[in-house]
């Protein structure tokens, strides 16, 4: 749940977990313009934070990795990892299914 602040450009300029008054629209948070602020502003904010969402990566790919060699199994891991992992997994195949026809695409 998220709840985000715009400029008279139409610009996010903040955003929050609560309502914080006039202004302050809801917003899922998967929504693209949303995720598109907070990862400007935490590149902006850390020079660390880059570093570590390509971190995040690595390890999410290591864990699928570890997982399809029977390594370790998927329950094996604390529940809310289960359910962050499916989110991301799932993220994943949508953006990549997004991206097999945009409107310029023509079917031969």
């Amino acid at each position: 749940m998220a709840y985000i602040l715009k400029n008279t450009q139409g610009e996010i300029i903040a955003s929050a977990t609560e309502n914080l008054g006039d202004g302050w629209i809801f917003t899922k948070d998967n929504a693209k313009e949303y995720l598109d602020f907070l990862e400007n502003s935490l590149t902006k904010s850390d020079p660390f934070r880059e570093s570590d969402i390509h971190l995040a990566r690595v390890l999410e790919d290591l864990i699928n990795l570890l997982t399809e060699q029977n390594l370790i199994r998927f329950t094996d891991l604390p529940i809310a990892a289960q359910k962050r992992l499916n989110e991301r997994q799932s993220m994943r195949k949508n953006t990549a299914l997004s991206g097999i026809l945009d409107h310029t695409s023509h079917i031969v």
